[in-house]
């Protein structure tokens, strides 16, 4: 009987290691700061593939998760036109439309034209596309709780604040950089 399995390609080097390596090559590393950018980069990374395994179990891609959740946070009736969505997704007109292409013809979401206007094309959720949203809403609830569980309700207010404030200065430094929220308080 042979083995099939791949060996698991090389490990990522500990942040202390990847630390000591940048401090190697350059010396005005301040290792704190590092620590704190690679640790947010690293978190981030693996926070898209958990939230990537949990769509693909749901049958849909991140690009698909992404418009669902645009559409949602349009507020009902869960409406809106493709060139909306292309640019508060930072996406093509033409990127956008391939994906309303495929989502439409899963069910997810219809496409008809704007009764008030009939040139215009409204992209609506449909009650599949919404019950998939909650879905992976409900997996990402607990998964999310399951990250945090060894933080206080007091640590948790605190890391949150300071990730907001984080999250400001570099809107501040890159307002065109997208994903701008304004709801932050």
């Amino acid at each position: 009987m042979s083995d099939t399995t791949e060996p698991p390609g090389p490990q990522e080097p500990s942040l202390d290691e990847q630390i000591a390596a940048y401090q190697r090559e350059f010396r005005d590393l301040d290792p704190q700061v590092e620590q704190v950018v690679s640790a947010l980069g690293r978190l981030n990374r693996r926070m898209n593939v958990a939230y990537g395994r949990q769509v693909a179990a749901l049958g849909i891609s991140n690009a698909e998760w992404e418009v669902l959740k645009t559409l949602v946070l349009a507020g009902t009736p869960y409406r809106l036109g493709p060139g909306e969505l292309a640019k508060r997704l930072g996406l093509t007109p033409a990127a956008m439309t391939h994906r309303i292409d495929r989502m439409a013809s899963e069910g997810l979401v219809t496409r008809d034209r704007d009764e008030n206007n009939r040139v215009r094309v409204i992209v609506e959720l449909t009650d599949e596309g919404r019950t998939k949203w909650l879905e992976a809403m409900r997996m990402a609830s607990d998964f999310e709780e399951d990250l945090l569980q060894d933080l206080t309700s007091d640590e948790r207010g605190v890391l949150g604040d300071m990730l907001i404030r984080l999250l400001r200065r570099v809107e501040h430094a890159q307002p065109d950089a997208g994903g701008r929220l304004t709801d932050l308080g």
